[in-house]
């Protein structure tokens, strides 16, 4: 297990009320999972990952439970970022974390698609 930052309650919220904790991981798992259906973007991109679950740009409705979609924006490159972030519960076995899912670069087209056609939960002011 990869600790890759925190999350702000306040934010992801819009969620589930009901977070158990701040810290967020990803596994040698999901990395895999990252690194075969996304090729280079988790070793280019992986620095961004603190940033993008710190301060999301839009927090989307996820089709699974305690899940949401992080969009970001890094406006120094300008490039746009979809994570896939599942949240910790009460509900969950005591080893289960805050976990990054999936996480990859998205063009523009598909951030304006997501950002129409989905519910957006949160964003960002």
């Amino acid at each position: 297990m990869n600790y890759v930052g925190k999350i702000d309650r306040e934010i992801y919220k819009c969620i589930t009320e009901n977070i158990i904790t701040d810290d967020v991981v990803v596994t040698d798992e999901r990395i895999e999972h990252i690194q075969e259906n996304h090729p280079n973007d988790y070793e280019r991109y992986y620095s961004y990952i603190p940033n993008i679950i710190a301060e999301p740009d839009y927090i989307i409705k996820a089709n699974k439970p305690n899940t949401g979609v992080v969009l970001k924006e890094i406006p120094e490159t300008n490039e746009k970022f979809k994570l896939i972030l599942r949240l910790k519960t009460d509900k969950d076995p005591m080893d289960y974390k805050n976990s990054v899912i999936s996480f990859w670069k998205i063009g523009e087209d598909t951030w304006k698609k997501t950002i129409k056609n989905k519910k957006i939960l949160y964003k960002h002011k």
